[in-house]
């Protein structure tokens, strides 16, 4: 079985340098260090800058930052923009607020498969643990079984046996298109694949199923999913629900994409990738790789 060779994990971001720290401090700490991080900024102010050089300054393994103009919600550019800087075969996808377990990369490497991609789930954080964990920085890695058991009593994460448990890899593997689960902040696509879909579509406007869209093209293309339920688990730090306005429109679109079986990408990586050789000539502009 063919095995990602070298895997770049791409973490969004915008303007939550203190979530972001505790996001790249678990991946600094991974028990597989055959990884690159890209940090795929959306527009950031310089708080995040100086945050995204002094990890930089310690990090074990090789971090890069990629940023482009605010110019509003832009993740699906932006995680282009990180994919045309990755030198890994393999891409992981991860937001910024999304604070890995420490088996995170090893796990991914374990279920990378060709034909498929692995989409991820997540452990919702409160509120109230979300501000003790950030301005504590507390260690999540460091949690005991019972520490584990008393958040999940008490309200503050909302699973517990998939902080615990890694169930076998056997029987992951969805051969029917499902709705469940598709979130970008964990989910997991061989570049090729990303190249043979072109991406990420940019042309979706607002917040909302841009991630849907890759995947049902995704799958239109032949690329199958695996189930990353109890094995790649993130904790998805508190934050407030962003506006959905343009959710109802951007999913009609991908359902109709389900239904004429689209393949490609609107406005995607080669689109991007020819733009931003136009910007360097003669000198990078915002928005182009650094």
């Amino acid at each position: 079985m063919q095995q990602a060779s070298k895997i770049s994990v791409i973490v969004t971001t915008y303007n939550r340098p203190d979530a972001l720290t505790a996001v790249v401090e678990a991946c600094f700490a991974q028990d597989d260090t055959n990884f690159e991080i890209i940090i795929a900024d959306d527009g950031s102010t310089n708080n995040t800058r100086d945050c995204v050089a002094a990890l930089a300054a310690r990090s074990p393994v090789p971090l890069r930052h990629v940023w482009q103009a605010d110019e509003g919600f832009r993740a699906a550019r932006v995680r282009n923009l990180g994919t045309l800087a990755a030198t890994g075969d393999y891409i992981v996808f991860l937001d910024g607020d999304c604070v890995p377990q420490k088996n995170f990369v090893s796990r991914h490497r374990k279920l990378a498969r060709p034909g498929f991609l692995v989409s991820g789930s997540r452990v919702l954080l409160s509120e109230q643990y979300t501000r003790e964990l950030l301005q504590r920085r507390l260690n999540l890695h460091t949690l005991s079984v019972a520490e584990r058991l008393r958040l999940r009593l008490g309200g503050h994460f909302n699973k517990f046996l998939q902080t615990v448990l890694v169930l076998p890899d056997v029987g992951r593997e969805r051969r029917r298109f499902s709705w469940r689960r598709i979130k970008s902040c964990n989910l997991a696509v061989w570049r090729s694949d990303l190249d043979l879909v072109n991406g990420f579509d940019e042309s979706f406007q607002g917040w909302g199923h841009e991630d849907s869209d890759l995947v049902v093209r995704l799958f239109n293309a032949g690329v199958l999913r695996k189930d990353g339920a109890f094995a790649t688990e993130v904790f998805h730090l508190w934050h407030r629900e962003n506006q959905r306005d343009q959710a109802s429109s951007n999913r009609a679109v991908v359902l109709q994409r389900a239904v004429d079986r689209t393949t490609q990408a609107t406005a995607g990586l080669r689109e991007l990738a020819a733009s931003n050789a136009i910007q360097r000539e003669p000198a990078p502009a915002p928005g182009t790789i650094s």
